[in-house]
């Protein structure tokens, strides 16, 4: 097949890395990175109705879009239009990451299992709820996209009282926060899950954990992931068959019912309390570093799991995953995820040691190739190292190995990445 992947970070890269593995297909990617290069072909940047004629002129066969905002924007329907097979949900399914106002909504109207909460436009509703909750912290939301970032834990009442009304008056996020959501905190383990589905089957993939947080042992500010395991040992059948029953099979029956069968990616984040999964959020594409450690476990065809969700035919297939678990390390540009940082040659040291040799590999995000064909990590998360194990131990201790032969000015990554398992 010719497949099309929309997208340039790391998530972008591990399922064309996958993909390309197979030997089967033709690879593009709109615009890529500086390193995808080396198993596709990048294209220019272009708008949405302009990708889908060059799609149609170019015999592509599949396209898989990565990232948020072209699926909230509407890029499914206008490739369907054109007749093109696209893997990703429809811009009305798009609303479950879009809005987390219509997300909250939808859980509460189909009783999916969530926090309790508000919505509003109101800073006295909002204030009032703040004042009749019990305990803290208190979470406030930002309606619309953020990046990532659209989510405040407040420590106090008055620290919740402030997030909100920064967001409601603009300064926070823009438009996308003059909605808020403001919901009780949950006090259990998070996770990450993921369903490949195609408007009424579903798959669903070995849970992940990410971490959020800067720095070692969870502190400094939110980032949009510093590494992730897979898969979790926090997960039993049990946890696995409750979140298939309660809550992704209500979802795609309550989107069929709204008109707008769910079809694409649905990621579910969830708090696991006392052994009962309760959902903090749905987006509508792969998790990013999830994506990056879920990949290589596949032993199935990935390009085939894609289109046959792509064309309402997961029923004809089982995917398998190997015994293995996988960490991945972030590593992020000196001043990510402050402010950019100034553009460094990047140096791979050549890895002798077959084990390692084996067992690991890089995905890179935020990279460009210079005039010479260097290739400089140009900010933000610039790439992960990715380890695989029998033990998560030891894919940790491959992924860490890793790190060390990697180097850029200013690189910096977490130590502790797979703690919560390790410790155990």
């Amino acid at each position: 097949m010719k497949i099309l992947i929309v997208g340039n970070g790391g998530r972008e890269y591990s399922i064309g890395l996958a993909i390309a593995k197979e030997n089967e297909h033709e690879l593009f990617y709109m615009p890529g990175n500086g390193a995808t290069d080396a198993f596709a072909t990048n294209i220019e940047k272009m708008g949405y109705e302009e990708l889908a004629a060059w799609a149609k002129e170019n015999g592509i066969d599949l396209t898989i879009v990565g990232p948020e905002a072209p699926l909230v924007d509407g890029i499914v329907d206008i490739f369907k239009k054109e007749g093109l097979t696209i893997f990703g949900p429809s811009k009305e399914a798009a609303r479950l990451e879009g809005s987390k106002v219509y997300m909250k909504n939808f859980l509460k109207k189909y009783d999916i299992p969530t926090a309790r909460y508000i919505e509003t436009d109101s800073i006295e509703d909002a204030y009032k709820f703040i004042d009749s909750m019990e305990k803290t912290p208190i979470v406030v939301k930002a309606d619309g996209l953020c990046a990532g970032k659209g989510v405040i834990i407040a420590q106090t009442k008055e620290e919740a009282k402030k997030t909100v009304g920064e967001m409601l008056s603009g300064k926070a996020f823009g438009e996308a926060g003059k909605r808020v959501i403001v919901e009780e905190f949950l006090d259990g383990f998070e996770l990450s899950m993921f369903a490949i589905c195609d408007g009424k089957d579903f798959i669903l993939l070995p849970a992940a954990q990410d971490h959020k947080r800067l720095l070692d042992g969870d502190k400094g500010p939110n980032t949009g992931g510093m590494g992730a395991y897979a898969p979790t040992p926090l997960v039993n059948d049990e946890i696995y068959q409750k979140v298939k029953e309660r809550i992704i099979r209500p979802t795609l029956d309550g989107m069929q019912k709204e008109g707008a069968p769910f079809e694409g990616v649905l990621f579910i984040g969830l708090m696991i309390v006392d052994g009962e999964p309760l959902t903090l959020e749905f987006n509508v594409r792969f998790g990013d570093p999830e994506c990056e450690i879920l990949m290589p476990l596949m032993t199935s065809s990935v390009s085939d799991m894609f289109y046959k969700a792509a064309t309402n035919r997961l029923g004809e297939i089982e995917v398998s995953f190997s015994d293995q678990y996988a960490v991945g390390v972030v590593m992020a540009s000196a001043n990510y995820p402050y402010k950019s940082s100034t553009p460094a040659e990047i140096i791979v040291d050549e890895i002798h040691h077959e084990e390692l040799k084996n067992n690991t590999h890089i995905v890179y995000a935020g990279v460009e190739r210079d005039e010479e064909g260097k290739l400089l990590a140009t900010g933000g998360r610039v790439l992960l190292c990715i380890g695989l194990g029998e033990s998560i131990k030891q894919a940790r201790d491959r992924a860490y190995l890793l790190c060390g032969q990697v180097h850029f000015a200013g690189k910096q990554f977490r130590r502790d990445i797979a703690y919560q398992a390790i410790d155990q």
